[in-house]
């Protein structure tokens, strides 16, 4: 009994002391020691702060719990101060900056001290989740939203970032940690940037980078994301942080190709470095020195292993065992510094490869290369002097730069820098450092400057003879350098100097394929190899609009083929008939469609194509069809074309002729119905079957059943050729030639017959011929 009772208080103790730890972690609160409302405006805040401040302060004040104290009040101030601290303090209830992320630390470690009191062997629940050791591995590296925007994009221009995506209870991440681990310590040295995002406490940055799966690992470089998608080892991360770097950055130099190399520096103002080594390959940590100085020098890598390098390492003296690194500058002949040491660390060549930066006497070709070379003057003991040439560009390689240049290298100082300037390129510059230009035209000239403001103020001093490169000038020169260490005020004139042409900026042209090269490039890896969710409605666009493309196409091509149609409902019918005379469907705004030149389709009307091109045509249809006999074919066909060329563009019409020699009976039965037309002769007239049909043209309205007559005009020849047999009527009523001979003055004139037939289809369109109904179409044998 005396042991359970035991046992009971034990308990209790060990839970009245966890309350107690907790009630004293949550005792600590800012707003109330600082005295103010959770309300209060950060004036308000200082205001506060500064008064306990004085009031607390252990030198000021004595009470022995004044220190502990004056600590409270400065922390309080810290976190209400920030309003990012404030902020996770008031939604979470700590100011940590991983809103919540320490919270749930305090809580798991106050879990962990409960267990171990309560004799909880940690290997029987084995779970790595959270764990003060994984959590170590990744705490220096974890990144925010406002710390990746404004630090990580910026840097990934000078150098590649490789991020890993993690949450809590995530298996896989807990399988590639040793991995992750090993490469990191790897990659760190070698300059490859390193982040981790929690997803589950920053999952505003894991949905910005595109991240919706744990764990996910991506690269970052020039602010563009690429995702890792191959098995997590040390070699695939390790290539895929060396596809992340352009492939350009180093050049492969070699006996045949080394002097124009170095000589590159004419045209690109830079420095070129040659690194010298027996691997067959370019090194990682070369190539991200490479990029990370990509703007300021050109490098290039020798392979001493490989047959065609033994000139070029007998020419500067290498030694073939031992990695070495050679800047050139201004002289090809004989490197400006030298470094050489086995295991390279990045440190060493970044030191080495920053005092090499520039050329001995730069060109200023950008606005910001002028800035870096002749920085503005912060104070007297800071002051920078430029030396400029201004030369002529074609005399750049002559006596007078020769000069400069070997001057500026037997006078290099911390204070002085030489620069150059092509005054035919930079003539605003070059004219606002010589008011007086007549007396340098076309020769070289040096000024002395010290730029005062950004904004452009600079104090200079123009040489008042031109420069020769001559003794005399470089005595001249000295002179005045000396003057100026001991006499600032030598620089007596004042000017404000435009900015800098940018003259290596690409061109407009260049810069626009670049950007859209970025985009597809971009494009396609979001497509294929990136995140899709953010990429579906897109697709969806995409997908959506070429289906309604080639709907339209096939619908378009359906509606337009001969295929035979069912007829309108009923209700329709009646509203076309409502419409008189005039037929929308043969408006001259059907005629949008342009028919092929030169080109017009008139088929046969015969006892196949009957039903379709009569019987059974579409509602708003019509067919023209041409009467002609065998020995007129060719001829009327041809002139039938040429008058109803322009009007094969309405969709509404189409084109026939019916042989005269076959179907006769068939045309002298419609001709009946015409109303104008006199008696049908019949078979027993001796006269039948010498009346002249060849010519006449009948519009046919299939599905109303009615049809329009043209009749062929009489041709000025047939007229004075027929002499005494009079003229016809225009129209050749039929009944006019019944019991009259044939004059047998010679064939009429086939073509002429339809010299009228565009005027009549003029009509037929405006729908103000006349319309001879019949109760339905005869059959044609």
């Amino acid at each position: 009994m005396e042991v359970k009772k035991l046992s009971i208080s034990w308990q209790f103790l060990i839970v009245l002391v966890l309350v107690l730890q907790i009630l004293s972690a949550l005792d600590f609160d800012p707003y109330r020691v600082l005295g103010v409302s959770r309300t209060a405006s950060q004036a308000d805040i200082k205001k506060a702060y500064k008064k306990l401040a004085r009031e607390w302060h252990p030198d000021k004040n004595k009470d022995p719990g004044a220190e502990d104290k004056f600590i409270q009040i400065s922390k309080a101030y810290e976190i209400l101060s920030n309003e990012e601290k404030r902020s996770n303090y008031d939604h979470y209830g700590d100011a940590g900056e991983n809103q919540g992320y320490q919270k749930q630390q305090q809580r798991e470690y106050r879990f962990r001290h409960f267990h171990e009191n309560f004799y909880f062997d940690e290997s029987f629940f084995h779970f790595p989740f959270n764990s003060e050791r994984r959590d170590s591995i990744d705490e220096k590296y974890l990144l925010h939203f406002s710390h990746y925007v404004n630090e990580v994009v910026p840097d990934s221009f000078k150098k590649p970032y490789l991020i890993k995506i993690t949450s809590d209870w995530c298996f896989s991440c807990i399988h590639i940690e040793p991995v992750w681990k090993e490469v990191v310590q790897e990659l760190e040295g070698l300059g490859v940037g390193i982040g981790v995002v929690h997803a589950g406490y920053e999952r505003r940055l894991a949905h910005h980078l595109g991240a919706h799966s744990t764990p996910s690992i991506l690269g970052i470089i020039n602010g563009k994301i690429s995702f890792f998608h191959n098995a997590v080892v040390r070699e695939n991360l390790r290539q895929f942080v060396e596809s992340l770097l352009p492939g350009n950055l180093v050049e492969k130099v070699t006996n045949k190709n080394y002097v124009r190399f170095l000589s590159g520096w004419q045209q690109d103002n830079k420095p070129h470095v040659l690194l010298f080594d027996q691997m067959p390959v370019v090194p990682l940590l070369y190539k991200l020195t490479a990029f990370a100085y990509k703007d300021y020098l050109s490098f290039g890598y020798v392979h001493v292993g490989l047959r065609g390098a033994e000139e070029i390492t007998r020419q500067y003296n290498v030694n073939v065992y031992t990695p070495t690194i050679l800047v050139f500058k201004e002289h090809i002949n004989k490197p400006a510094d030298v470094i050489q040491a086995r295991g390279m660390k990045k440190q060493v060549i970044d030191d080495f490869i920053t005092q090499n930066k520039y050329l001995l006497a730069a060109r200023l070709t950008s606005q910001k290369l002028f800035h870096e070379l002749c920085p503005v003057k912060r104070s007297h003991r800071q002051r920078k002097y430029c030396v400029v040439l201004l030369t002529p560009e074609a005399t750049k390689l002559g006596k007078p730069f020769e000069a400069f240049l070997s001057f500026a290298l037997a006078n290099t100082q911390d204070t002085v820098r030489f620069v150059h300037i092509y005054s035919n390129r930079q003539q605003e510059f070059a004219t606002t450092l010589l008011p007086d230009s007549d007396t340098f035209p076309g020769r070289s000239a040096v000024s002395i400057l010290e730029r005062r403001t950004t904004g452009g103020r600079v104090v200079y001093k123009t040489l008042e003879a031109p420069w020769t490169g001559s003794e005399s000038d470089k005595f001249t020169l000295l002179g005045y350098l000396d003057q100026l260490r001991r006499d600032p005020a030598l620089l007596s004139s004042e000017a404000v100097l435009p900015d800098l042409t940018d003259e290596l900026a690409p061109i407009f042209l260049l810069r626009w394929l670049y950007s859209a090269s970025d985009y597809v490039s971009d494009c396609w890896d979001s497509i294929f190899h990136n995140n899709w969710r953010e990429m579906m409605p897109l697709l969806s666009l995409v997908f959506s609009a070429l289906f309604i493309l080639f709907g339209t196409v096939i619908v378009q091509a359906f509606s337009d083929s001969n295929d035979e149609r069912e007829s309108n409902p009923p209700d329709k019918e009646e509203v076309h008939e409502k419409a008189g005379k005039t037929e929308p469907s043969f408006t001259k705004e059907n005629s949008s469609k342009i028919p092929k030149k030169g080109f017009v389709e008139v088929t046969e009307l015969t006892d196949v194509t009957y039903t379709s091109n009569l019987v059974r045509l579409r509602p708003g249809h019509m067919n023209v069809v041409l009467i002609l006999s065998d020995p007129t074919k060719t001829s009327l066909l041809q002139k039938f074309a040429l008058e109803v060329y322009t009007f094969t563009g309405s969709s509404c019409l189409h084109f026939s002729f019916l042989s005269l020699d076959k179907h006769r009976e068939w045309l002298e039965y419609l001709l009946e119905f015409a109303q104008d037309a006199a008696p049908i002769p019949n078979q027993y007239d001796k006269h039948f079957m010498e009346r002249d049909y060849t010519g006449y043209v009948l519009a046919l309205n299939g599905h109303k059943k009615y049809f329009c007559l043209f009749k062929p005009q009489k041709a000025v020849e047939e007229e004075e050729a027929m002499g005494s047999c009079g003229a016809l009527d225009s129209s050749l009523h039929l009944g006019e030639s019944r019991g009259k001979p044939s004059c047998g003055l010679g064939p009429r004139p086939v073509k002429g017959k339809l010299s009228k037939l565009s005027l009549w289809m003029e009509r037929l369109l405006e729908g103000s011929l006349q319309r001879f109904y019949i109760p339905s179409w005869p059959e044609l044998d």
